[in-house]
């Protein structure tokens, strides 16, 4: 699934180090189906030399601005771009268009497109003390009331480092999208939990949490405030981490308690059982019985105390009778997948809702995609 599918991107790039890095992103924009179009400032020009961003967008690259009046052409009404994304994002251009200042090629690009109200995100890059500076805190804050998105710099070696390549392009599609999930909160829990059987031992599954992974990136995409408990980290999303199942069990019932949960998505392979803790390491090389208490079921609770529109995740053909079971519990859709799509990148899964079912067998960012489909 190609995100930016028959988009044109405007790649504008300024006098930042961090411009190295525009050529692998040229190339990533046009793998998830953009047309990218390069304009490069002066001082960028002194960094990356205009033909590698030829070679990677395959178009020639805007330099200056000439009598075809490029940045009309792409960013004026009814032109040919879909978003403009300043990647690196400099000071100094933060501050020029922040006072519509638009002398260079890249902050005339940008008055067109603000003044054209078309989407435009920006990626800063810059020394850590640079971006401290209270002026430019000010522009920011500026640019986003403005409707602006600002990917956040990694702060790393005191520097303000350009966002990676994949959390720019994942901005990038949210931008045009259309955000059909804007103003939508969403809860989901996501890969596996470890049960500790000793200090050394868990008991836990085979679940890698690729499919929480995909729909918490394909939500945030469509434009929702996503929310992720499980033991990992995703770009773009708040990450609450947790190991074990009460863990997951405690966080999301405060979550749910604490804030307004419009979607809760139960993805995680929660722990169905706890094993009774040993103290210390279980000597090896002799048979052990290990009791295993149930746990209680997290979807269960929040479905009863704070009701939001829930997704249910169940593996196993055999499971349908009991998903439609949880439907007239209150589920909005229940996802049954077999145990080979664990930790697959694709598979075959069964959406089901009262109003019916739909087979999806592809990727699970295709599976994704049908899920957030299928509640729109």
């Amino acid at each position: 699934m190609k995100t930016l599918s028959g988009k044109t991107v405007v790649l504008a790039v300024t006098g930042s180090i961090a411009a190295v890095e525009t050529v692998k992103l040229a190339h990533t924009l046009r793998r998830e189906g953009a047309t990218v179009q390069a304009v490069m400032t002066e001082a960028a020009v002194g960094i990356v030399h205009p033909d590698a961003l030829a070679y990677a967008t395959g178009r020639p690259v805007v330099t200056r601005i000439t009598g075809l009046v490029e940045h009309v052409l792409y960013c004026g009404e009814g032109g040919a771009a879909d978003l403009l994304l300043v990647a690196p994002c400099t000071a100094n251009t933060i501050g020029k268009i922040a006072c519509g200042i638009d002398d260079t090629t890249v902050t005339t690009f940008a008055t067109t497109a603000l003044g054209r109200g078309m989407p435009v995100v920006l990626a800063p890059a810059m020394h850590e003390s640079m971006y401290r500076h209270p002026g430019v805190a000010e522009n920011l804050r500026k640019l986003r009331s403005w409707g602006i998105d600002v990917i956040d710099p990694r702060i790393e070696e005191g520097k303000a480092k350009v966002a990676e390549n994949g959390t720019i392009v994942l901005h990038a599609a949210r931008a045009v999208s259309g955000r059909p999930l804007a103003g939508k909160k969403i809860l989901i829990t996501s890969g596996a939990c470890a049960e500790p059987l000793d200090d050394v031992r868990v008991l836990t599954t085979r679940a890698t949490g690729r499919m929480g992974r995909v729909l918490a990136l394909e939500a945030f995409r469509l434009g929702a405030d996503v929310t992720v408990v499980h033991a990992g980290s995703f770009p773009c999303v708040r990450n609450i981490r947790v190991t074990t199942a009460a863990e997951m069990r405690e966080a999301v019932l405060r979550v749910c308690r604490d804030e307004e949960v419009d979607i809760y998505v139960s993805a995680a392979a929660i722990s169905d059982f706890s094993p009774e803790r040993r103290e210390g390491k279980i000597p090896s090389g002799s048979p052990q019985t290990v009791r295993l208490d149930p746990l209680p079921k997290v979807i269960d609770e929040v479905m009863a105390s704070c009701r939001p529109v829930t997704v249910a995740f169940k593996l196993g053909w055999d499971e349908e009778e009991r998903a439609r079971a949880m439907l007239e519990a209150g589920a909005r859709m229940v996802v049954v997948n077999a145990p080979p799509a664990m930790g697959a990148a694709e598979g075959s899964f069964r959406l089901m809702t009262a109003d019916g079912v739909t087979d999806v067998t592809g990727s699970k960012e295709e599976v994704a995609a049908a899920v957030w489909s299928g509640l729109l």
